[in-house]
């Protein structure tokens, strides 16, 4: 696994503005119905990374106008909750994201979240350069950090190691510290209320 200085890895420098999947209308990245796009590299090189063969930032199809109408045109459905981001490495895919994400709120507002997954802890974050602070602005829940094997945990929702930390990220800026999106006693518990 590697670990960056701040601002070391620049989105301009890696990212070749592609694509490894685009999965509409799935139940597991995230809350609800959610639209996911998952861009193509990551230098973080997680060991036991489930997703290993999206860190070649060559890997996968170039980001389109067409992909992007159809990503647009799909949150449309009522049912559906909203936009996860995940990879290879958002932060490290900027130009592509901030696109996206800025037509997104141009079209929906805050009706439609989006959440992002991001090897980068929150505080690493908030050390680095302007895109990446601008595309942390438009997500609503942050799930960070890099997955570490040895805490590798399958009875996590949303994570695959107990480092890793789901968080609220307007309330986080609002109290400028980490707010968590909720604890792991609430999940266990979610729709088991009648």
């Amino acid at each position: 696994m590697k670990n960056p200085q701040p601002k070391e890895w620049r989105s301009e420098d890696w990212s070749q503005h592609k694509i490894a999947d685009y999965k509409p209308y799935n139940f597991v990245d995230g809350e609800g119905v959610r639209c996911s796009l998952y861009v193509s590299g990551c230098l973080f090189q997680c060991e036991g990374c489930y997703n290993k063969i999206i860190q070649n930032f060559n890997y996968g199809t170039y980001y389109t106008q067409e992909l992007e109408d159809q990503i647009i045109k799909d949150l449309g459905a009522s049912y559906c909750q909203g936009l996860t981001l995940l990879g290879g490495e958002p932060f490290l895919n900027t130009k592509v994201l901030l696109r996206l994400c800025k037509r997104v709120r141009e079209t929906y507002g805050d009706t439609k979240d989006i959440w992002s997954w991001s090897g980068y802890t929150w505080e690493e974050l908030q050390q680095e350069t302007d895109d990446k602070l601008a595309l942390l602005d438009y997500v609503d829940v942050l799930v960070d950090g890099r997955f570490i094997l040895a805490k590798c945990d399958l009875t996590l929702r949303f994570r695959g190691s107990s480092n890793q930390r789901i968080i609220d990220v307007k309330e986080s800026k609002k109290q400028n510290k980490v707010v968590l999106y909720y604890h792991d006693d609430e999940i266990s518990t979610m729709g088991t209320e009648e």
